[in-house]
């Protein structure tokens, strides 16, 4: 399915994410970072995931918010 896509495939919701980061499937992550502190809901990553990182882009917020945007490394 990946590879016969005519653009990229975005995946959402914690559970379906964590399947394609288990899998192998992701080659690319964007992670938005909110200066307030929660505790529990769902981990990101989730349990039993290793990835390395490349920074791509980053951009600051106004009010404190951090897009992080990484390429899935080898």
């Amino acid at each position: 399915m990946k590879a016969g896509a005519p653009s990229d495939i975005t995946v959402g919701g914690p559970e379906l994410a964590a399947q394609a980061f288990r899998t192998g499937l992701v080659d690319e992550c964007h992670l938005l970072l909110a200066p307030v502190l929660v505790g529990g809901g769902s981990r990101s990553p989730p349990d039993g995931v290793f990835q390395r990182l490349e920074l791509l882009k980053e951009h600051r917020f106004a009010g404190g918010v951090v897009h992080l945007h990484y390429r899935i490394g080898a």
